[in-house]
């Protein structure tokens, strides 16, 4: 996620590195390297104006106490000045209104809206205990109302059925009189998108509006389309009175100008960040979170989050109570780490988390950093007897050939695992003795960069 933003920005740190104090003239140096930083990574023009105008002022006054350098000192200024532009603080839904707050989602055909309205149907579900009502008002494209059918059977929210012949408007009044008579707190509309903005688009949202008055109009746009995506945003906040933003595909090689300028040019928040195709893959918008991550410091707060959300605590305790037993760790507890890792959202998601200089070296090794090999894994070890899995010690060279034969890999797949697997049985062993300090430097050449 915005990763040459993320590069260009670590480069003008280092630049900065060498100087004794911060003075006027390595701050413009440093901040003419920042300004070509944000045009490459699309953001808005008068955006970075402001931006570096802002920067060379605080910059300028922030004194550099002894203990930080100028480079941090620097960094200190454009984090927050990173953070304030992208809104200053998490906006979240205000949905205190009389039952069903409705919720209508807008936006471009090919903007992920869809998908979006149903992602948020399932965070409110899982994470504020919400019974959210889907209906789709996309009457020109039939697939829509499907998707949106499959969606909600798929995570398990109510839906309201609607079929091409029919009106927009009586769709979503027909949806929130049942919402009301089925105790549904919350209505999440997804309207019809286009391929550009145009009059009947915008008549037909405006009557959706007029009939529905929603607590929160969100407008669902593609992060991948750079400056196009917001003034698209701009275009429908004129138009309507949007309450929000979310982004979508911050996951692919977007090059971040979308998040970084949709807040000053519209004047609304982004409130969520689509981070996946998965229906777990959106998150709230928190802009000093992402600040810290275009800067390579990581975002520690949401990985903490996103472990606690995903891990099992009862796996947790069995797991500590078997090695307090002295009963050792064996393939199948390999096997259950790797599950919790998945509902975590993946390798790729978590270590998308950590600082900058993590994230290098588990680059360096790319085999541990792709997904498809936590999955190759699992299934090495699925094809792995009950017995095998408790005592790795049976598995010589003909049991590999059955196992790898089994799981559809070479034979050395299975060798690299019990590699693995001999390292991690060894860490558990240090932590079962107390020794954390013995673990980390166990853990030296698990993860390339690590002294």
């Amino acid at each position: 996620m915005l990763e040459n933003l993320t590069q260009r920005f670590a480069r003008i740190v280092k630049t900065v590195r060498g100087e004794a104090r911060l003075t006027e003239a390595n701050i413009t140096e440093a901040l003419r390297e920042v300004r070509m930083a944000l045009l490459e990574a699309d953001v808005a023009l008068p955006v970075v104006r402001d931006f570096v105008a802002r920067v060379k002022e605080k910059a300028l006054g922030e004194e550099v106490i002894g203990s930080l350098t100028p480079g941090q000192a620097l960094v200190g200024v454009v984090h927050r000045e990173l953070a304030e532009l992208m809104g200053g603080g998490r906006a979240a839904l205000d949905l205190a209104a009389a039952p069903p707050a409705v919720i209508l989602m807008a936006g471009l055909q090919g903007s992920g809206k869809t998908t979006t309205t149903a992602k948020l149907a399932r965070l409110l579900k899982e994470e504020e205990r919400k019974k959210p009502l889907l209906v789709s008002c996309d009457v020109y494209r039939p697939a829509a109302i499907e998707q949106l059918r499959t969606l909600a059977h798929q995570i398990g929210v109510d839906f309201f059925p609607s079929s091409p012949g029919e009106k927009p408007v009586a769709i979503a009044t027909a949806a929130r009189d049942w919402a009301r008579t089925h105790y549904n707190d919350v209505l999440l509309v997804d309207t019809a998108g286009r391929l550009h903005v145009d009059e009947e688009m915008m008549r037909e949202i405006k009557a959706l509006h007029a009939a529905l008055a929603p607590v929160e109009t969100l407008f669902v746009v593609d992060s991948m389309q750079g400056q196009d995506a917001v003034n698209v945003a701009k275009s429908f906040n004129d138009a309507l009175p949007l309450t929000g933003v979310v982004l979508t595909k911050l996951d692919g090689d977007a090059r971040g100008g979308a998040a970084l300028s949709v807040r000053q040019v519209t004047g609304k928040p982004v409130k969520f960040a689509g981070v996946s195709e998965k229906v777990t893959g959106l998150e709230p918008f928190h802009p000093e979170r992402m600040a810290s991550r275009i800067l390579g410091m990581g975002d520690i707060v949401s990985l903490v989050e996103e472990a606690r959300k995903g891990a099992d605590e009862q796996e947790a305790r069995r797991l500590v109570d078997k090695l307090k037993k002295g009963k050792g760790f064996d393939l199948e507890d390999f096997k259950g780490q790797l599950q919790q890792m998945k509902k975590m959202g993946g390798l790729a998601s978590l270590v998308d988390k950590l600082p900058a200089q993590v994230q290098q070296a588990a680059a360096q090794s790319p085999q541990a950093m792709d997904d498809k090999a936590l999955r190759r894994i699992e299934g090495i070890i699925n094809a792995m007897t009950p017995a095998e899995r408790a005592k790795p010690d049976l598995i010589k060279a003909s049991r590999k050939r059955r196992i790898a034969a089994g799981a559809g890999v070479p034979v050395q797949e299975v060798n690299r695992l019990l590699n693995q697997f001999e390292q991690m049985q060894k860490m558990m062993k240090q932590m079962q003795k107390g020794g954390l300090a013995r673990m980390m430097r166990g853990m030296k050449g698990m993860l390339p960069g690590m002294r």
